[in-house]
């Protein structure tokens, strides 16, 4: 088996985040240290991340978690802040993040140890669309709406077209949903501050056609059947 493959099956990373952990030194293979990101696994092959042995998970398991703010969308942190890990530690098996919510951004995440689920809902070739809802402070007019609409530069990027709603508008402020398939650091906050917008408040609450839905804060639950084939298609 590839060992992309392993790590990903083993609930560890995503296969693209594994080839990033076997090019840089982190993973060994029957003791040694491998950098070759098509090498082989045979069976029976001790695989270790830092140290610590992963083994292919046995059964699947597929969450939606409502991220609070403050905590950040990885497996662990350097700087020792609170990691959507210890949010799922009451989780039978190991599960981890499907692509990334920034520290303050809030609400749906996807959490599996499936690293095929993962790959597919992460890669850009599925233009996987996923809607936001922001508190927006600043005047927030018709053209800048046009202009978020039909993509703006957020720094020597545009931004593909994306769908963008007026919930509800204040004198100097405005709730919007936003709908972008594309996974920019930070992006719909630069797509804001391009057009002179300062974002307050963001929360993700749909991925495709899954919605976040009544989940409270810090809680998950597990996806259901028909949430998962939704997101195969």
């Amino acid at each position: 088996m590839r060992l992309n493959k392993y790590i990903a099956q083993a609930g560890a990373a995503s296969r693209r985040k594994a080839d990033e952990l076997i090019a840089s030194g982190h993973v060994r293979v029957a003791g040694k240290t491998t950098t070759v990101l098509g090498f082989d696994v045979s069976e029976g092959e001790r695989v270790e991340i830092d140290g610590k042995e992963i083994r292919p998970a046995g059964k699947k398991i597929y969450l939606i978690l409502n991220k609070p703010k403050g905590y950040i969308t990885t497996t662990s942190d350097e700087k020792n802040r609170p990691t959507v890990m210890e949010l799922v530690a009451d989780v039978d098996d190991r599960v981890y993040p499907v692509g990334r919510l920034d520290g303050p951004t809030t609400g749906l995440l996807i959490m599996t140890n499936d690293g095929d689920f993962a790959q597919r809902l992460t890669h850009p070739k599925h233009e996987l669309l996923k809607t936001y809802r922001a508190r927006v402070n600043g005047v927030l007019s018709r053209e800048k709406l046009a202009k978020l609409r039909n993509g703006v530069d957020i720094g020597g990027y545009v931004t593909a077209p994306a769908r963008v709603d007026m919930i509800k508008e204040g004198a100097r402020s405005a709730i919007v949903e936003i709908r972008i398939s594309e996974g920019k650091n930070r992006q719909i906050r630069k797509m804001f501050s391009a057009v002179g917008c300062k974002v307050a408040e963001l929360e993700r609450v749909a991925v495709g056609d899954v919605r976040l839905g009544q989940l409270k804060e810090g809680h998950w639950r597990k996806m259901t059947h028909r949430e998962i084939d939704a997101l195969l298609l």
